[in-house]
């Protein structure tokens, strides 16, 4: 199998008869351990020509060591993979170094490179953490799937490093599937190099250029091919086993079973109550929206206006009304809607900076294979109880776009977002136990029946789940903290001038009387269907402009435990607020968007009015 010798490593001083070995792997592997060790004091670094990319060289014994920027496959996406793919195709020999942990990711980059056809040795580094986690490589079993020879290292420690120098020239041609190898054999003609026909028939535009022929279009296919290798190479390789096990690696996996994980779970989702419902939502949010903002703020602001407009004048409405730009906007968003936002980033955060989430993605795959997704969509579905606009745009992490209209009409539809779900939560806590189950099982029941539908009339099937489970480790107050303010922050600048707008809006129309008029059409929905209380249409109408707000005008009514059960359904299927009706219509076009948004309005009323009728 012939490769390339290209010119583009002109800017490197290789002698004559030199080999060219070439350190390969994904980031944070420990390369830099091996090319330290290997080249000593002769390193010298300089910018990839065409590129801001440094490249790092120097020599072992008569040979030249090349170090390359950490990727995870040879293409050309950005200049790191581009540089990487160029020097990897110069090779001589190339010492690809994998993440003992992490074998699942990092073999797909080793496949790749022995596909090249390019002579591999590799080096399996972290050796001890593996252990740690409880994990058992068998590395002669890994050198005979692959073709090429492992070598087991802790490079920090110097662990199997000598070995790996011993054995560095015996790089050889790994395994190639069949196929594979007939394709690229068929190329070989045109390109001249097997490993520039691997990229050509992968589709690498660059390279498929220099050679003046067009573009293959095997690269979905080779690369599916590609992971199912990797798949099986993993499960014949390595086991889990408890000795050596630390305690974060054992609650790890009592996260992914069942029947350890669904308790564990349940115990997560009601300390995020707790923490919102209870702690946030009834006492903090107390005393900053009654105490503060209530019982300080507003009186200050209207005695101090109303020296100079009367309260009772449009004007005066408008600013410090029941309505008012100045008294209930900012009471709402900084007594109420704050603290309950940053309580509930505080808590996505700890989950996230645990490594918590991954494993939830993992444990509820096949729950969410049964509505059209994987678990990869708990992702978004979580953030959409932080923010369904940001949450939408999450989305774009599914694999199809199949799954992506499924989880953008999940989102708009049967997800309330955290400034929503702190005041329903709120809500929730003083109407008992049996209202609150009752309103937990019809939204998951209209979650599961929205998925269920979607699934069976969409085309297509769920993509596979493919994730990498970070260690399971107590959360950095920093970050955590950095996480929740950015969060936070990001909230008030797009929640206040959305608030603002639906605020003036609604003391427009009652200074107008057409609040009045708009609560009167609505009687027939909100009084006969819902049974709710006519002024429940302003709610519903702020709703509009953003959820959160309309639940907020929820709270400050006098509801029955029935009525409140009914009117938090309801608001909970409305319509998603501005922000996200945008980002949805961006993110799956007008049609599905509209389609999307009508559901919400219908599918809200008519469920409300079905609860409505069960509990009244």
């Amino acid at each position: 199998m012939s490769h390339c010798h290209n010119n583009n490593l002109t800017h490197i001083d290789i002698p004559e008869g030199a080999k060219k070995i070439v350190l390969v792997g994904n980031p944070n592997v420990g390369k830099s351990v091996f090319f330290n060790t290997l080249t000593g004091m002769y390193v010298d670094v300089s910018n990839f020509p065409g590129t801001t990319v440094d490249i790092s060289h120097g020599r072992y014994n008569k040979d030249v060591v090349i170090d390359t920027p950490g990727v995870y496959g040879i293409s050309s996406f950005n200049d790191e993979e581009t540089v990487a793919r160029d020097v990897i195709l110069s090779a001589d020999l190339i010492l690809n170094v994998v993440d003992a942990v992490h074998l699942e990711r990092d073999l797909f980059l080793t496949l790749q490179v022995i596909d090249t056809g390019i002579p591999t040795i590799v080096a399996i580094n972290m050796m001890d953490e593996a252990k740690d986690q409880g994990l058992k490589v068998d590395v002669d079993l890994l050198e005979h799937l692959l073709g090429v020879p492992v070598i087991p290292t802790v490079a920090v420690k110097g662990i199997g490093i000598e070995e790996v120098k011993s054995r560095l020239y015996e790089a050889r041609t790994g395994i190639i599937p069949h196929d594979l190898k007939g394709q690229l054999q068929g190329m070989l003609n045109r390109i001249g190099s097997w490993g520039e026909a691997l990229l050509v028939l992968e589709g690498d535009p660059h390279v498929a250029e220099r050679h003046g022929v067009p573009a293959g279009d095997k690269r979905e296919e080779i690369y599916h091919q590609r992971r199912h290798r990797v798949n099986d190479i993993v499960n014949h390789v390595v086991s889990q086993t408890q000795e050596g096990a630390n305690f974060s690696t054992k609650l790890g996996r009592y996260m992914l079973r069942p029947w350890t994980g669904i308790p564990i779970f349940a115990l997560v989702l009601y300390a995020m109550y707790y923490l919102i419902g209870v702690l946030v939502a009834q006492d903090i949010v107390g005393f900053t929206e009654e105490t503060v903002m209530q019982g300080m703020y507003e009186p200050t602001v209207r005695a101090f206006v109303g020296q100079f407009i009367s309260e009772g004048s449009v004007l005066g409405t408008i600013l410090i009304g029941e309505f008012g730009l100045l008294t209930m906007t900012v009471t709402y968003i900084l007594g109420l809607l704050l603290p309950l936002v940053v309580g509930f980033y505080f808590a996505l955060s700890i989950m996230e900076d645990s490594g918590y989430l991954p494993r939830l993605a993992t444990l509820v795959d096949r729950v969410m294979t049964s509505i059209g997704l994987n678990g990869r969509a708990i992702i978004p579905l979580i953030l959409g109880f932080g923010c369904v606009t940001m949450a939408t745009i999450t989305t774009r992490i599914l694999g199809t776009k199949r799954e992506r209209t499924i989880a953008t009409a999940v989102l708009g539809l049967a997800i309330p977002c955290s400034a929503q779900l702190g005041v329903i939560a709120g809500m929730l806590a003083g109407i008992g136990t049996k209202f609150i189950a009752i309103y937990i099982v019809v939204i998951l029941l209209v979650l599961g029946v929205t998925g269920k539908i979607l699934n069976k009339i969409l085309p297509g099937q769920s993509s596979d789940l493919l994730i990498d489970l970070p260690p399971i480790r107590l959360p950095r107050g920093q970050n955590v903290l950095k996480k929740t303010i950015t969060k936070s922050y990001a909230f008030l600048l797009e929640a206040t001038p959305l608030f603002m707008l639906g605020a003036l809006i609604i003391s427009v129309l009652q200074v107008s009387g057409l609040l009045e008029n708009i609560q009167i059409a609505l009687a027939p929905i909100t009084e006969g269907m819902l049974k709710l209380p006519r002024e429940s249409a302003t709610a519903f109408i702020m709703g509009l402009i953003r959820r959160d707000f309309g639940a907020a005008g929820l709270s400050d009514m006098d509801l029955t435990p029935a009525q409140t059960l009914v009117s938090l359904v309801t608001i909970t299927l409305f319509v998603p607020c501005v922000a996200s009706v945008i980002v949805m219509f961006k993110e799956r076009g007008n049609k599905e968007g509209a389609l999307i948004w009508f559901s919400s309005w219908f599918f809200a009323f008519v469920i409300g009015a079905i609860v409505a009728a069960f509990v009244m």
